[in-house]
């Protein structure tokens, strides 16, 4: 496991205590990429949390980018976030 994906899982599991989380380093798709040039990588994250209950798709987007802080502006190029309350997982 790569260590942005350890990172990326800490943060998440630090803020939003998810019952369920994948993240998966998806950055060798991306080889030649502007983003993965600049050294940003490319992830996918599925999560599960009590705290998306009631929340629609922008503000758990925007729980997922708050949590992570600045590995959005730092390390990570491009995150697709598959975001579910547990009553929808």
């Amino acid at each position: 496991m790569s260590g942005r994906v350890t990172q990326i899982e800490e943060r998440l599991r630090a803020v939003l205590q998810p019952l369920r989380l994948e993240v998966k380093d998806e950055s060798a798709k991306h080889v030649g990429h502007a983003g993965a040039r600049d050294g940003g990588g490319h992830f996918d994250v599925t999560i599960v949390s009590a705290q998306f209950a009631g929340q629609g798709l922008l503000q758990r987007h925007r729980l997922v980018y708050d949590a992570l802080g600045e590995a959005m502006r730092q390390d990570i190029h491009a995150l697709s976030i598959h975001a579910y309350s547990p009553e929808e997982a």
